[in-house]
C-alpha cells in the first residue's frame, strides 16, 4: 500500500509533500483500498479562506487531503523543509492523472457547462469515463447525481464546481457516495476543455497565474485575488512574529 505524503501545515491547514506522479499513485492506492476520499487541490485563497472563515473550514472539514496547488504554498514548505520542486497545479494533474489512469480505472466528471463537459470528453477520450454532468444542476437534482454516481462507482470523481461550492458539494455528499476518490479541481475544467486559456509556463513557475487569470476575468476575479493574497502574507507574518516571541 502506497503511504500518505508528508504533511506541513500551513496557516491551519495540513498541506501534502507530494508530485504529481506520487499523487497519482496514492490516489490509485485509496481508490484500491474502497471507501470514499476526498483531495483538494488547495491554493493560497483555499488556505487563507480556511483561516479567515470558520464556515468554509467546516465545509472543508471533511476532506481527507489538501495539496498545493499554487507555487507560493510551494515555497513556503520547502522554507519547512519540504524539498519539492513543483507544485501540483489542478489542471496538469487532472491531465496526466487521466494519462496514468486508463481503463480498467473509471472517472466520473461533475462540473462545467455541457459545452465543457462535451470537449473534456474528447480530450480524455482514451480514459475510460463511465458518466458525468454539467455543473447547471438544481439542488432537487443532487440526490439523482449521488445515485447515478453510486451505481456507476467510479474510481475517481472530478468535481469543477469552483471555490466554495465544489467544497460545499463535497461536504454534503461525501458521506452518502459509497466508493472513490473525489477531487475538487475547479479551474482544471475549464483549462482542460480549452474554454479558457491557462498562464504562460513562465507566469506559473513565478507565481503569477492568479495575475494572468485576474486580468483575464477582472470582474470576477481581480479583487478576490488581491484581497486573499494580501490576507495569505498577513497571516504569515502574524505567524511568524507569534513565533518570534513564543
Amino acid at each position: 500500500m502506497t503511504e500518505s505524503p508528508r504533511t506541513f501545515d500551513l496557516l491551519g491547514t495540513p498541506l501534502l509533500a507530494t508530485s504529481y506522479t506520487e499523487l497519482t499513485a496514492y490516489a490509485q492506492a485509496l481508490a484500491r483500498r474502497g471507501g470514499t476520499h476526498a483531495i483538494d487541490l488547495t491554493n493560497t485563497h483555499i488556505v487563507t479562506l480556511r483561516r479567515q472563515d470558520a464556515h468554509f473550514r467546516a465545509i472543508t472539514s471533511r476532506f481527507d487531503h489538501f495539496v498545493p496547488d499554487g507555487m507560493p504554498l510551494i515555497w513556503c514548505l520547502n522554507a519547512r523543509g519540504a524539498q519539492l520542486h513543483d507544485r501540483v497545479y489542478g489542471p496538469t494533474f487532472m491531465r496526466r492523472c487521466f494519462e496514468a489512469s486508463p481503463a480498467p480505472w473509471t472517472h466520473y466528471l461533475l462540473g462545467g457547462s455541457a459545452e465543457c463537459v462535451a470537449a473534456l470528453r474528447v480530450k480524455f477520450a482514451s480514459a475510460q469515463i463511465v458518466g458525468a454532468r454539467h455543473g447547471y444542476f438544481s439542488p432537487d437534482e443532487e440526490p439523482e447525481i449521488v445515485a447515478e454516481i453510486n451505481r456507476l462507482a467510479p474510481d475517481f470523481i472530478w468535481v469543477g464546481l469552483g471555490t466554495p461550492k465544489q467544497q460545499d458539494w463535497i461536504y454534503r455528499h461525501k458521506a452518502e457516495i459509497q466508493r472513490g476518490v473525489l477531487f475538487a479541481v475547479g479551474f482544471a475544467f475549464d483549462v482542460n476543455s480549452g474554454l479558457k486559456r491557462d498562464a504562460p509556463l513562465w507566469m506559473q513557475r513565478a507565481g503569477l497565474t492568479w495575475v494572468f487569470r485576474g486580468l483575464s476575468e477582472p470582474r470576477r476575479l481581480l479583487s478576490r485575488y488581491l484581497r486573499f493574497n494580501t490576507l495569505f502574507i498577513y497571516y504569515l507574518a502574524k505567524d511568524a512574529l507569534t513565533s518570534s516571541r513564543a
